[in-house]
């Protein structure tokens, strides 16, 4: 298991994020999903939680450093993890979370990462009420009524197109979804796209990786209580895919991506020396753990859960 330190730490770093911006929530919501991964994978190789402990301790000690600058910030990442002081917790006020959501959870979001923050935050605080605490509470939903007016992310579309931002992109040439009619039904899609896309390069709105992410966190709200809120959110995940699957291929371009030969979830993967060198490998890495595993029990066939898994590696690399 991952200590249990790492929640809390890791609710404080989402809490304080918004004095640095948004997107610095990252930070603390690789802590704690890290956490989770260890609670919903009770039954690994006591190497593979002491190898996820290490890269918890990393982003805490600031080595993914890109989300914001500390002296523009007037914070630094220490600042954000460290402990509030002392208060008394009020377990009523966990759905101001969702209520801060429901607000900008209608549209696309930064990737979906308004869905990610408040998915992972609802489920630390439901599960261990303790730590809602006014300060606490107040930080997160700061944090994601933050996303309010936030555009859809951007991607890249190759040397002559460049970088676009979603509201820029025709999404009339890309097939439109049925709609979501339950959360198996989003969790089939995504993994349909990762088994069919998981070694391409495409770059931009949050890749694969917020793909599954924002599915989860999904799943996560309506498991814990926010369904109707959840649900809102579906057209949102929708149109995310959309404009991912509208990316090119740029594997000439950016490179080919090898796949880890191991299973993240076995201490051999952990052993490696390199990493390929992805945008925000820890906390994406951390996340995206978190994550797959939620989506993939939604998925019915074991074949298809196999070919996913295989998939995955490519995240992994």
């Amino acid at each position: 298991m991952i200590d249990f330190e790492y929640l809390y730490k890791g609710l404080c770093g989402l809490a304080r994020a918004r004095r640095a911006n948004t997107l610095a929530g990252h930070l603390g919501a690789a802590v704690v999903a890290g956490y989770f991964f260890g609670e919903d994978n009770p039954n690994l190789d006591a190497q593979v939680y002491v190898a996820v402990a290490r890269e918890l301790d990393r982003i805490i000690a600031g080595d993914e450093s890109l989300w914001f600058d500390p002296e523009k910030a007037s914070v630094t990442v220490a600042e954000l993890f460290a402990p509030f002081p002392e208060e008394k917790a009020d377990e009523s006020q966990i759905p101001l979370i969702a209520q801060a959501l429901a607000g900008n959870i209608g549209k696309t979001r930064q990737s979906g990462h308004n869905v990610i923050f408040a998915a992972i935050a609802t489920r630390a605080l439901m599960g261990h009420p303790q730590f809602a605490t006014p300060a606490i509470v107040d930080g997160l939903q700061g944090l994601i009524a933050g996303f309010n007016g936030a555009g859809p992310g951007r991607g890249y579309y190759g040397k002559q197109r460049g970088w676009l931002v979603g509201d820029q992109v025709d999404l009339s040439a890309v097939e439109p979804l049925a709609r979501y009619d339950s959360e198996q039904a989003m969790a089939e899609v995504v993994i349909d796209d990762l088994i069919r896309w998981g070694g391409a390069r495409k770059q931009g709105f949050g890749g694969m990786f917020h793909l599954i992410n924002h599915a989860a966190g999904l799943i996560e709200l309506a498991r814990y209580g926010q369904a109707n809120v959840a649900h809102r959110g579906w057209a949102a995940h929708q149109r995310h895919v959309r404009l991912w699957r509208s990316l090119p291929r740029l594997d000439e371009e950016l490179g080919k991506i090898t796949p880890a030969e191991h299973d993240p979830r076995t201490a051999a993967y952990w052993r490696r020396e390199s990493d390929t060198p992805y945008s925000a490998r820890l906390t994406h890495r951390v996340k995206t753990l978190y994550g797959f595993y939620t989506l993939l029990p939604y998925v019915q066939s074991a074949e298809k859960r196999r070919r996913a898994k295989k998939k995955f590696l490519y995240l992994m690399a």
